[in-house]
């Protein structure tokens, strides 16, 4: 798995350490930004798809 970094805004960071931990949605930072960025390409697909913009494997 290749790693990345990024610099977030200390807001956002705070934010999204309100849903990682023991009481949280997500075990770690890295689980919860890479959910975000699947979710994130899955709504982009599906507004491609809705603009006819998505490629067909043909």
């Amino acid at each position: 798995m290749a790693k990345i970094s990024v610099e977030i805004p200390d807001e956002l960071l705070a934010d999204l350490d309100d849903h990682v931990g023991d009481d949280g949605k997500f075990v770690n930072r890295s689980d919860a930004i890479r959910a975000s960025v699947r979710k994130t390409l899955d709504l982009l697909d599906e507004i491609d798809a809705r603009h006819d913009r998505l490629e067909s494997d043909e």
